[in-house]
Protein backbone atom coordinates (compact mmCIF):
# COMPACT_ATOMS: atom_id res chain seq x y z
CA UNK A 1 0.00 0.00 0.00
CA UNK A 2 1.47 3.11 -1.15
CA UNK A 3 0.79 6.99 0.49
CA UNK A 4 -0.02 9.83 -2.00
CA UNK A 5 0.72 12.81 -1.12
CA UNK A 6 -0.76 15.68 -2.46
CA UNK A 7 0.25 19.38 -2.34
CA UNK A 8 -2.15 21.95 -1.96
CA UNK A 9 -2.36 24.66 -3.57
CA UNK A 10 -1.46 28.66 -3.28
CA UNK A 11 -5.36 29.44 -2.17
CA UNK A 12 -5.22 26.52 0.25
CA UNK A 13 -2.23 27.73 1.95
CA UNK A 14 -2.90 30.85 2.09
CA UNK A 15 -6.40 29.97 4.11
CA UNK A 16 -4.42 27.54 6.31
CA UNK A 17 -1.83 30.26 7.02
CA UNK A 18 -5.29 33.03 7.87
CA UNK A 19 -6.65 30.07 9.72
CA UNK A 20 -3.31 29.44 12.06
CA UNK A 21 -2.79 33.48 12.07
CA UNK A 22 -6.60 34.23 13.50
CA UNK A 23 -6.09 31.50 16.11
CA UNK A 24 -2.69 32.92 17.11
CA UNK A 25 -4.47 36.69 16.99
CA UNK A 26 -7.44 35.50 19.43
CA UNK A 27 -4.92 34.36 21.54
CA UNK A 28 -2.55 37.35 21.36
CA UNK A 29 -5.75 39.71 21.95
CA UNK A 30 -6.83 38.03 25.25
CA UNK A 31 -3.92 38.46 26.59
CA UNK A 32 -3.65 42.10 25.81
CA UNK A 33 -7.54 42.31 27.14
CA UNK A 34 -6.77 40.50 30.10
CA UNK A 35 -3.70 42.51 30.93
CA UNK A 36 -5.53 45.53 30.43
CA UNK A 37 -8.57 44.82 32.60
CA UNK A 38 -5.97 43.69 35.89
CA UNK A 39 -3.97 47.51 34.85
CA UNK A 40 -7.32 49.44 34.92
CA UNK A 41 -8.10 47.22 38.14
CA UNK A 42 -4.66 47.97 39.81
CA UNK A 43 -5.52 51.39 39.20
CA UNK A 44 -8.34 51.62 40.79
CA UNK A 45 -9.98 53.06 37.00
CA UNK A 46 -11.95 49.70 37.64
CA UNK A 47 -13.80 47.90 40.33
CA UNK A 48 -14.22 44.90 41.60
CA UNK A 49 -17.94 45.19 40.97
CA UNK A 50 -17.13 46.51 37.77
CA UNK A 51 -15.74 43.58 36.49
CA UNK A 52 -18.22 41.12 37.94
CA UNK A 53 -20.77 43.29 36.09
CA UNK A 54 -18.71 42.71 33.33
CA UNK A 55 -18.91 39.18 33.76
CA UNK A 56 -22.40 38.91 34.12
CA UNK A 57 -23.47 40.41 30.91
CA UNK A 58 -20.51 38.13 28.96
CA UNK A 59 -22.60 35.32 30.38
CA UNK A 60 -25.87 36.61 29.35
CA UNK A 61 -24.77 37.05 25.98
CA UNK A 62 -23.16 33.52 25.98
CA UNK A 63 -26.46 31.87 27.33
CA UNK A 64 -28.76 33.68 24.99
CA UNK A 65 -26.91 34.19 21.74
CA UNK A 66 -29.75 34.25 19.64
CA UNK A 67 -31.06 37.87 21.06
CA UNK A 68 -27.51 39.31 20.68
CA UNK A 69 -27.35 42.85 19.37
CA UNK A 70 -23.62 42.14 18.49
CA UNK A 71 -23.10 39.00 16.24
CA UNK A 72 -20.61 36.29 17.88
CA UNK A 73 -20.09 32.53 17.45
CA UNK A 74 -22.06 30.37 20.21
CA UNK A 75 -18.87 28.46 21.14
CA UNK A 76 -16.53 31.61 21.27
CA UNK A 77 -19.47 33.39 23.25
CA UNK A 78 -19.32 29.86 25.80
CA UNK A 79 -15.71 30.08 25.86
CA UNK A 80 -15.18 33.90 26.36
CA UNK A 81 -17.37 33.67 29.65
CA UNK A 82 -15.60 30.64 31.27
CA UNK A 83 -12.66 32.62 30.44
CA UNK A 84 -13.77 35.95 32.28
CA UNK A 85 -15.09 34.09 34.80
CA UNK A 86 -11.87 32.77 35.55
CA UNK A 87 -10.32 36.62 35.49
CA UNK A 88 -13.18 38.04 37.23
CA UNK A 89 -11.67 35.21 40.41
CA UNK A 90 -8.28 35.85 39.47
CA UNK A 91 -8.45 39.68 39.81
CA UNK A 92 -10.95 39.69 43.00
CA UNK A 93 -8.58 37.59 44.93
CA UNK A 94 -5.08 40.14 43.62
CA UNK A 95 -6.63 43.48 44.34
CA UNK A 96 -10.20 42.58 46.78
CA UNK A 97 -12.61 45.23 46.65
CA UNK A 98 -15.98 45.04 47.52
CA UNK A 99 -18.37 43.10 45.61
CA UNK A 100 -21.12 43.95 42.96
CA UNK A 101 -24.73 44.39 44.55
CA UNK A 102 -27.01 41.88 43.54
Amino acid sequence: MSIVHFESSPAEAGIASLTDNAVGTTDKSIVILQSLLCLLRERNILSRADIEELCVKVKARAADPSHDPLPCCDREASEAATIMTGLSDYIGHRYGGKHRRR
